[in-house]
């Protein structure tokens, strides 16, 4: 503000328009016109202030019977745990909205369960902000149970002082897409709630907003476990969970590129397409640039793979993680893995692994593919095997070679007779030489 108070006179001006439209809007809405589309409120306003309890739930039964409303905006300390009663007395259902802020006021449990019944009732209900109450844990469970039927698609409930989240399997928004639990008191407890919604059976959430939580490792562990057979999530925030150290990151890595075998790979988390939980935190301790980098790697593949197939993205990262040396090794140290890929690859294939190498990679890469494929090949042969088969060769021809060799002592014996006047006499093992007097 500067010492001639513009910027005063400003947001007051600002203001005084703010209200002069809401003053319009309610008019319209009460008309039930069908340019009352939007209703936005703030504390602040000279409406509010002078309301009492029966002017609140007048306006409940206007916004109620409208036929035309589609979003409700009433922020700003504008609502409380009193006049948020009176004001669900008169609204207690609508086809027609689909949008409702009631942020930053004061309300708490005790207020939500003024709007459970209108909750149940609205049957065009799509976003409902909640951000900056005193909801508690208690609260927002009770919101969630209340929406169970509901076509509710986004809930935030940030800043609201939630640390426990309970869910009950038959009580579950059917179509919940996007949840946000921003800056909350959320620990490993609450995260094994947050797990029934994404194991359950037909899971829709494709966004979780979890930054500056009281998330640990072990509420990484519940999650990544969770995660393991999700294919709806593909936002997940971590950010700002100060518990979360370089094992916690790791398991996030494994999740979605699992390096232990090729198989592992293959069945890797191939749905998640943006994982924030990287940052330097309140103890000064630098994110891990490698781990990070890698978790990046994978969910490009997830992201921008352009076949959208998991078959074919879990190939993609069997590609560029276990066929490329360089990043095979860094992913081993990172996940604690020493053993050779190629023992768990068929002979046979070897050939077709190859060819993929040589499609996708520098011709290094085929190199050491080479290199290290014909030494596995050759210790996967059965040493035992092979001797047999040396055996039944040799075998095989033992007749043929005692003919031969009979055939040339004969010829021998008859040279040497002709030349020296002997008589002799040829066996089967052995030769006799007689000499015959002329």
């Amino acid at each position: 503000m500067d010492s001639d108070g513009d910027t005063v006179a400003f947001l007051s001006s600002d203001e005084e328009d703010n209200e002069e439209s809401f003053n319009t809007d309610l008019q319209r809405m009460k008309e039930n016109s069908p340019l009352a589309t939007r209703l936005v409120g703030d504390g602040e306003y000279d409406y509010f202030q002078n309301m009492n309890d029966n002017g609140w739930e007048e306006l409940g039964s206007y916004i109620s019977s409208n036929s035309h409303l589609q979003e409700l905006q009433l922020c700003g300390n504008t609502l409380n745990d009193q006049n948020i009663v009176f004001l669900f007395r008169g609204l207690t259902s609508s086809n027609t909205i689909g949008e409702i802020h009631f942020c930053d006021n004061e309300f708490s449990t005790a207020g939500v369960r003024s709007m459970v019944p209108f909750l149940q009732n609205a049957n065009n209900l799509k976003y409902l902000s909640l951000d900056g109450n005193n909801l508690a844990s208690d609260g927002h469970n009770l919101i969630f149970r209340a929406l169970r039927n509901s076509p509710i698609e986004r809930l935030n409930c940030n800043n609201c002082g939630i640390e426990s989240i309970e869910i009950d399997n038959n009580h579950i928004p059917k179509h919940l897409m996007q949840l946000r639990l921003n800056r909350n008191k959320i620990n490993a407890y609450g995260c094994r709630g947050l797990a029934k919604l994404l194991q359950r059976e037909g899971a829709t959430l494709t966004q979780l907003w979890l930054n500056n939580n009281k998330i640990n490792d072990d509420g990484v562990e519940i999650l990544v476990d969770a995660l393991q057979s999700n294919t709806s999530l593909t936002f997940l925030d971590l950010i700002g969970n100060d518990g979360i150290s370089r094992q916690g990151q790791l398991m996030l890595l494994k999740l979605v590129n699992d390096i232990s075998s090729i198989k592992a790979t293959l069945h890797s988390n191939h749905t998640l397409e943006h994982v924030y939980v990287n940052y330097t935190n309140s103890h000064g301790i630098q994110p891990d640039d490698e781990i990070e980098q890698h978790i990046d790697m994978a969910i490009q593949i997830n992201k921008f793979h352009h076949l959208r197939n998991p078959e074919a993205i879990g190939r993609r990262k069997v590609i560029k993680s276990h066929l490329h040396s360089e990043t095979r090794e860094k992913l081993c140290r990172l996940q604690g893995v020493n053993r050779s890929h190629y023992s768990e690859i068929d002979p046979l294939y070897i050939p077709e692994v190859l060819a993929l190498i040589n499609q996708n990679l520098h011709w290094s890469e085929l190199y050491v593919a080479l290199k290290s494929s014909i030494m596995i090949l050759f210790s996967t042969v059965s040493r035992k095997k092979c001797i047999q088969q040396q055996r039944e060769y040799h075998v095989a021809h033992i007749d043929e070679l005692r003919a031969k060799v009979e055939e040339l002592d004969a010829e021998l014996a008859a040279i040497e007779a002709s030349e020296g006047g002997y008589v002799v006499n040829v066996g089967s093992e052995s030769r006799s030489i007689k000499i015959r007097r002329a």
